[in-house]
């Protein structure tokens, strides 16, 4: 492997996503190197999205979400999880 490019010093977080948006890290970083790092007290940043339902299946999750005690849109975002995980699970082999 070739010597890594040095990762500039940015001075906001909009200057680097800049930066990465048009790079190949692997120019920068030794991924066969990396460590998987957990950052579990980091709240992961949301989006507000509008998403139609037939009235039906709302319904349903809401009865679903008050068996578990659990808020039916903190549960929807569950169910979305779980099926992603799935699916790549799936693809990866």
């Amino acid at each position: 492997m070739s010597k890594l490019k040095n990762v500039p010093t940015f001075k906001n977080e909009d200057e680097e996503r800049n930066f990465w948006s048009k790079q190949d890290s692997t120019e920068y970083v030794n991924w066969k190197k990396a460590k998987t790092v957990s950052f579990s007290k980091l709240k992961p940043s949301t989006k507000t999205i509008s998403l139609r339902l037939p009235e039906f299946i709302l319904d349903e999750i809401k009865m679903i979400a008050n068996k578990r005690d659990v808020p039916y849109q903190s549960l929807i975002k569950i169910f979305l999880k779980e099926r992603i995980d799935q699916e790549f699970k799936h693809s990866v082999k």
